[in-house]
């Protein structure tokens, strides 16, 4: 992962030598030799994703390319785009994170939770179907918006189990089980976020000197306690990514630069508005066609 972004820019190394220095460890030979297991737990994938993306991100300023009327980023990354429009200091986003993915670990026991995704079904049928099914199995509600025709659920691994079978018979085209270890943004997340409150509470934030668009509620923000609540909200409250989408484009986005491993987010945001142009910038050439396109 990033491998040609790293000989190609010194932004790219200097951002890794940074995080490691935060977390204690060398995270670019973790990403490069280190065991799959090591690289899955979420105490080590947050702090990762948040280094690769700000690395691509000052590869794009060092690169000269253009500032962005607005930032946004799914989950994990409303982190990332803090850290990139000036809010939050980058070693302290990156011990952060790490302690945010091990309060999200123990929040809920290994084999309680579960997520699962949802594909071909409206979000109102998916709410209703997984509220009928908590009042009687337990937590399980939508948590990812992730586009029109795909949402994740997430709950108590038994009622997680029965929605599948419910949205099946709703008329979902495929609903399947996520291999990951807890019930992320769900109520079951809260003693998680009362931790991470703790965390934040000593952790200087200021006012984004670019917008950014938040998960909980797909706004924006300029004062700083009302960041830090939603940081802590975000933990267990459903990513909005569909309506951060839709903010971006009414505020006249038109073109948006992916900063991170994988093009995930260009392909769900064409699903969510095909007027929108999307690039990832992963690769150095693919970097190069954006800037040319951009500055054109």
């Amino acid at each position: 992962m990033l491998k040609d972004a790293y000989d190609a820019s010194g932004a790219v190394r200097e951002t890794f030598a940074e995080a490691s220095e935060a977390v204690g460890y060398d995270m670019w030979s973790l990403i490069q030799t280190g065991e799959q297991s090591a690289l899955n737990m979420t105490e080590t994938t947050q702090p990762v994703l948040l280094a690769s993306s700000v690395a691509l991100w000052r590869a794009w300023v060092e690169q000269g390319g253009a500032m962005p009327a607005l930032m946004a980023g799914h989950s994990l990354g409303e982190f990332t785009a803090l850290v990139c429009a000036g809010a939050l200091g980058f070693a302290d986003a990156v011990s952060l994170v790490r302690q945010r993915g091990a309060f999200m670990q123990t929040a809920v026991p290994v084999g309680e939770g579960a997520m699962a995704a949802i594909i071909g079904l409206d979000d109102a049928t998916i709410n209703e179907t997984c509220e009928e099914v908590a009042r009687q199995a337990g937590v399980v509600a939508a948590v990812n918006f992730n586009s029109p025709g795909q949402v994740v659920i997430a709950g108590e691994a038994g009622a997680v189990e029965q929605a599948i079978a419910a949205l099946k018979v709703a008329g979902a085209k495929r609903a399947m089980p996520l291999p990951v270890s807890a019930p992320f943004h769900t109520s079951m997340m809260k003693p998680a976020g009362e931790k991470l409150a703790e965390v934040l509470s000593g952790i200087s934030l200021s006012t984004p000197m670019i917008p950014v668009v938040h998960n909980v509620h797909a706004g924006l923000e300029s004062d700083v306690e009302t960041i830090r609540s939603l940081l802590v909200e975000q933990i267990y409250s459903p990513v909005q990514w569909t309506r951060c989408v839709e903010t971006m484009v009414s505020k006249g986005v038109s073109h948006v630069v992916e900063c991170g491993p994988g093009k995930v987010l260009s392909g769900l945001n064409r699903r969510i508005d095909k007027s929108l142009t999307s690039y990832n910038i992963e690769e150095p050439s693919a970097l190069a066609e954006a800037l040319a396109s951009l500055s054109a």
